[in-house]
């Protein structure tokens, strides 16, 4: 048999394939400094009109996590690539940047055009809600003994701020008010284990109730797609300054607000101050997981933090409810050394 790049697992017609499908999908997310298409060696961003005295520009990428197990196993690839963008451009606004540009990498086992057509349509719904140009990205096809449905998907955004006003939590002080953006579901953290609990202790199904009387089921719950609070938090920034923002992904409430603590206060986080979402406590029921845990590993209903002088409290939550969110208190700074101490019992919403 005469040997080809296909009878070694690789198929460039599907890639070509895939390439057609996304071009208008991808061009639809353009800014007016996004230059050409995709298809280039390089993504092209014109950066002369933004008209910045010092601007800084921001930097980060992530993934999805194990996340991407459960929509492979659902057979639902069109949401994933909301939270891969929400990943990275929340953490982009922590530092008060705007997103302005994002690229993806895809990795496959098999290359399914109309799959990979859907992971992108994600990617771009996501664009989209963060306001930033999808301007390029990457299609790899690995042969390898895994099951043709998995992937991996990991994105890369390019923001900007003037540097007078990065936002870098040195400016915390006792008396800060701290305001809690929600989420409604895991984000993208935390999925190892809710799997294991899930599917390996409670031995349910993905089209399983998410738990007893639930309307919706595990998967719908596990694909939640993650909420995008970045153009919310920029409209409220023209109007009020945070001293720190935090979003909350691994490590929890506490390991993501301490990293932008100064040394010498602590935040402390009253769990009564918003509505903790079932699955939570469902999580905890399944596994007898102690509270400790839970919050180290999940976001208990809070994706992002903010800390604001307190006589802006007021104002900062009714732009950030203008912007879609149920923006509340949820604690406040005290002295301290660094620390976050979560306090009080949670508020539990109904499962049903």
């Amino acid at each position: 048999m005469v040997e080809t790049y296909e009878t070694s697992g690789v198929d460039i017609a599907a890639g070509e394939e895939a390439v057609r499908r996304i071009k208008e999908h991808v061009s639809s997310t353009f800014r007016p400094e996004a230059i050409g298409d995709i298809g280039g060696f390089g993504g092209l961003f014109d950066f002369t009109r933004h008209g910045y005295k010092k601007p800084v520009l921001v930097s980060t990428t992530d993934g999805v996590g194990t996340k991407a197990f459960v929509a492979a196993a659902a057979g639902r690839f069109n949401t994933i690539g909301i939270d891969l963008v929400a990943m990275c451009v929340d953490d982009l606004v922590c530092q008060g940047a705007e997103p302005l540009f994002f690229l993806d990498y895809i990795s496959v086992q098999k290359l399914d055009p109309e799959r990979i057509e859907q992971l992108v349509v994600g990617v771009v719904e996501g664009c989209r809600q963060a306001g930033c140009a999808l301007i390029g990205g990457e299609m790899a096809e690995h042969p390898v003994d895994e099951p043709d449905d998995e992937f991996e998907l990991v994105g890369f955004a390019v923001g900007v701020v003037e540097r007078s006003r990065l936002i870098t939590g040195t400016e915390v002080r006792p008396g800060d008010t701290l305001i809690g953006l929600p989420s409604p579901g895991l984000r993208s953290n935390g999925y190892s284990l809710a799997r294991r609990l899930y599917f390996e202790v409670a031995e349910r199904g993905l089209d399983d109730p998410a738990w007893e009387g639930s309307s919706h089921s595990v998967a719908d719950e596990l694909l939640l797609p993650s909420v995008i609070y970045a153009p919310a938090v920029l409209a409220m920034l023209a109007k009020v300054d945070a001293k720190a923002i935090a979003h909350v992904t691994g490590g929890g409430i506490g390991g993501n607000l301490a990293r932008v603590l100064p040394d010498k206060v602590d935040a402390v986080v009253d769990r009564s101050g918003w509505e903790q979402p079932p699955v939570f406590a469902e999580l905890q029921r399944i596994g007898d997981v102690a509270d400790e845990e839970m919050a180290k590993v999940f976001n208990l209903g809070l994706g992002m933090i903010l800390a604001v002088r307190d006589k802006d409290a007021t104002k900062a939550i009714d732009l950030l409810r203008t912007g879609g969110h149920r923006a509340t208190v949820v604690g406040e700074v005290e002295k301290g050394d660094g620390q976050v101490r979560l306090v009080g019992e949670p508020d539990l919403a109904d499962l049903s």
